[in-house]
């Protein structure tokens, strides 16, 4: 087990920063409306180890939309929202994960980064400790700012829990 690591415990809905082996710092998430689960396509939140493969959003301002890992010149507002329904919000910062074991989270049809599995931010109005993303890490805005501005490039990443044996959804 790494000494320093981010804990995502899906049952609880909860992220935990770990430095040194003890909780340095833990915030309410909300993951996968669907569960947990590997697959493309499944809109589940992925388990097992994972790393930050990429942080994106440095130095933007609280609320800056993300499209396609790239700034859209807007900041988030209930009028934007309003006039946009259906976007599945990504804003403030983008941790980008990538898969650390062959066959469960990388490689082939379970691969997390071809997934884009982040943890980012979202709309504060969205409730946390609530499963209600569509794969993803969803944070508070002041949040993913925190945790981002403490997490390197290569920080491990551990996501567990979801009430499916790990390995349940491996490809063999």
């Amino acid at each position: 087990m790494p000494r320093d690591y981010i804990h995502i415990d899906l049952e609880r809905q909860r992220l935990q920063l770990r430095r040194a082996g003890r909780v340095y710092a833990q915030y309410p998430v909300s993951t996968a409306r669907k569960g947990a689960g590997e697959r493309l396509g499944s809109e589940q939140t992925p388990r097992g180890w994972h790393r930050v493969r990429a942080k994106i959003g440095a130095g933007c301002a609280a609320g800056t939309v993300f499209i396609a890992r790239r700034p859209s010149g807007e900041v988030y507002s209930e009028a934007l929202a309003r006039a946009y329904p259906q976007r599945d919000w990504i804003l403030t910062r983008i941790l980008w994960l990538c898969g650390n074991e062959p066959g469960k989270n990388r490689l082939g049809p379970v691969d997390s980064m071809r997934r884009y599995i982040y943890i980012h931010g979202c709309p504060d109005s969205e409730p946390m400790g609530v499963a209600r993303s569509h794969g993803c890490v969803r944070m508070r805005n002041a949040d993913v700012i925190a945790l981002f501005a403490q997490t390197p490039v290569g920080m491990p990443v551990l996501i567990e829990g979801g009430g499916q044996s790990p390995g349940a959804d491996v490809v063999s």
